[in-house]
């Protein structure tokens, strides 16, 4: 009997308008999962965010937003208005999800299997706003990253991802 095993494509999430969306829609391209916030003092991330977008694009890379308000309140408003924010001032163009937690018993499914499949240094938890996960065209996570890793810092990973 074969057995199963989880991947990116298998989850479904909420768009930031709350409509259900698959990430098997996903398939085929390489992934880079963030947790995000809009009154972080790591929020110019979302720059980096969209050159990475940019430039690998049409190579196959999406970036996916997941704003996130468990630490220190840092995305205070709803969904629809994180993603207005990123639009405005940072020019965001990847797709932007519905609010997540990351941590805890309310934590959203996806990042519950993202923690384990990348744990962190001393415990698989989130510890801030812009931990990255790296998700290769097959759905499965090939890196986790540090809130403090710039994006431009993640393109060799990506290179080797898209071509892989």
């Amino acid at each position: 009997m074969p057995t199963t095993t989880t991947t990116l494509h298998d989850f479904t999430v909420a768009t930031s308008g709350g409509a259900p969306k698959s990430l098997g829609d996903f398939a085929g391209q390489v992934v880079l999962v963030v947790n995000t916030a809009s009154k972080c003092g790591l929020t110019p991330q979302f720059e980096g965010l969209q050159r990475l977008y940019d430039q690998y694009a049409e190579q196959g890379l999406v970036v996916l937003g997941f704003p996130c308000n468990q630490f220190a309140n840092q995305e205070p408003g709803t969904a629809a208005e994180a993603e207005e924010f990123c639009s405005l001032n940072y020019g965001v163009t990847f797709p932007m999800f519905a609010k997540v937690d990351v941590n805890g018993s309310d934590a959203d499914p996806l990042f519950v299997w993202l923690r384990s499949q990348q744990g962190g240094l001393l415990s698989d938890a989130i510890k801030w706003n812009f931990t990255k996960f790296l998700v290769g065209r097959d759905g499965r996570v090939i890196a986790r990253y540090s809130p403090t890793t710039e994006p431009e810092k993640l393109a060799k990973d990506v290179e080797a991802a898209l071509a892989g």
